[in-house]
């Protein structure tokens, strides 16, 4: 994880900056979601979708996209005094997942979008974090006009581990994403806190 490490004259803890990941299929809103929070102008490195990339681009579903991450997003959101979120979103397109080992390093926990309309699209994701043991929750995207579901159903449709928060939301509303970016960090504060606890005892 990310921090900032500051000497203060009165002993006060220092301001502290975690690494965030938000990851999820070709589409999904994870650009959306990153600068609908961020507090700062977000990086983007979005590329036009080309004829070449349309032989292996799945845009069913999604046909009015007409851009793509080809590296990674960026912003920054402050949830409270002294505690700042740094967001990566990461590309959707297998092609650029040799970028995921890099960016996961040292992140506290990842957001991980679903769209139930192509529910399937988040199965790597999921796989990729329960693997690495890297914490994450799973945040259902509500678009217009899609079936809506349950936590509960989702959590079954993606056979997540016991306890995985799965959360709804809207990537456009600034509200909305904060709220999944809190559950995270107190999940991933409880799942890091309790690995502690094991290695200790």
């Amino acid at each position: 994880m990310v921090s900032e490490h500051s000497d203060t004259a009165g002993g006060d803890s220092a301001p502290l900056a975690l690494k965030i990941l938000v990851a999820g299929g070709f589409g999904v809103g994870k650009t959306t979601l990153v600068g609908a929070v961020s507090e700062i102008r977000p990086l983007r490195t979005e590329e036009l979708l080309s004829e070449a990339g349309q032989l292996v681009d799945d845009t069913d579903g999604v046909d009015q996209k007409v851009t793509t991450t080809v590296a990674m997003d960026f912003g920054r959101i402050t949830i409270r005094s002294g505690l700042s979120l740094y967001l990566f979103g990461t590309p959707g397109q297998d092609r650029f997942w040799f970028l995921w080992d890099e960016l996961s390093q040292g992140a506290l926990g990842a957001v991980v979008l679903a769209d139930t309309r192509r529910l399937e699209d988040c199965f790597p994701a999921v796989d990729y974090f329960e693997h690495r043991h890297i914490p994450f929750v799973v945040a259902v995207n509500c678009f217009t006009g899609a079936r809506s579901y349950g936590a509960p159903e989702v959590a079954r449709a993606l056979d997540l581990d016991q306890g995985t928060p799965v959360v709804l939301c809207d990537a456009r509303d600034r509200d909305s994403g904060k709220e999944v970016l809190i559950r995270l960090v107190e999940y991933a504060g409880r799942m890091h806190t309790a690995r502690l606890l094991d290695s200790v005892s």
